[in-house]
C-alpha cells in the first residue's frame, strides 16, 4: 500500500470499525490515527493491517481486533504518571499503544522470536518506555512490583490471582474472561488493600492466551 492507502485505511479502521465500537475517548482516536500499526504486521499479512480480523503474526499466535485494542485502552483510561502492564506482547503493537499513553510499560511474551520481533518494532517506533520481558505471563511474576494498569492481550477463563496482586490501588485490569461462544471483557479496579470492583462493560471472544489454568481453583 502507499502512503494515501495507508492513510484511507487507517481512517477508514478508525471511523467504520472502532467508533462503532464505542471508542469515542479523543485522546484515544487521536493517538490510534497516528500510531502505525502496520510497523507491527508482518509483511506476508501488510494488506490486512488495518482490517477487522485476528492478524497472524507466527508461531501460532496472532494480534487482536483493532477494535478490541482500542476498547481495551479505552476503558483502562491510562494516565501520563502511571505504569503499565501487558501480559502477552505479540507484535508489539498493544505495547506501544500504552507506551503513548503511560509512562513506562512492561509487556511480558513467552515466546522469545515474538519478544525479539517486538523490541524492534518499538524501537523503529522510537518508544524507549516499553521494556519487553521473555517471560510467561501465566507463571510466577515475583518482582514485578505494582501497576497502575493490567491488560492482558487475549483471553483467560478467569483472571488469576497473581495478576490481581500486582495491581496498585486504584489500579486497573482488563482482559476477556470466559469460554467458548460467550466471553466477556471484565475490568477490575483495586479499590482497596482487599477489595476489588468488578464490571463486564462488552462481549468479544479472543484467542486463548497460553499457560492460564482453564479450571478455576475454587468450588462453590
Amino acid at each position: 500500500m502507499n502512503l494515501a492507502n495507508i492513510a484511507q485505511a487507517r481512517f477508514n479502521m478508525i471511523e467504520q470499525q472502532i467508533r462503532p465500537w464505542n471508542v469515542l475517548d479523543a485522546d484515544v482516536l487521536n493517538l490510534l490515527s497516528q500510531a502505525r500499526r502496520e510497523q507491527f504486521v508482518p509483511l506476508a499479512h501488510q494488506a490486512l493491517a488495518f482490517a477487522d480480523l485476528e492478524v497472524p503474526i507466527g508461531y501460532g499466535q496472532s494480534m487482536l481486533a483493532p477494535r478490541l485494542e482500542a476498547r481495551m485502552l479505552q476503558d483502562l483510561q491510562i494516565q501520563p504518571h502511571e505504569k503499565a502492564l501487558e501480559i502477552g506482547t505479540g507484535s508489539g503493537y498493544m505495547a506501544a499503544l500504552l507506551g503513548r499513553r503511560a509512562h513506562s510499560v512492561v509487556s511480558l511474551e513467552r515466546i522469545p522470536e515474538l519478544a525479539a520481533s517486538a523490541r524492534t518494532h518499538l524501537q523503529t517506533a522510537g518508544l524507549h518506555n516499553v521494556e519487553v520481558r521473555d517471560a510467561d505471563g501465566s507463571q510466577s511474576l515475583a518482582g514485578l512490583g505494582k501497576f497502575d494498569a493490567i491488560v492482558l492481550s487475549g483471553s483467560v477463563p478467569q483472571v488469576p490471582q497473581q495478576l490481581l496482586d500486582l495491581l496498585a490501588i486504584g489500579g486497573r485490569l482488563i482482559a476477556i474472561v470466559g469460554d467458548e461462544p460467550i466471553m466477556s471483557a471484565q475490568l477490575l479496579t483495586r479499590v482497596s488493600d482487599t477489595a476489588l470492583r468488578s464490571t463486564t462493560p462488552w462481549d468479544a471472544n479472543a484467542p486463548r492466551l497460553h499457560g492460564f489454568a482453564e479450571h478455576s481453583q475454587f468450588h462453590f
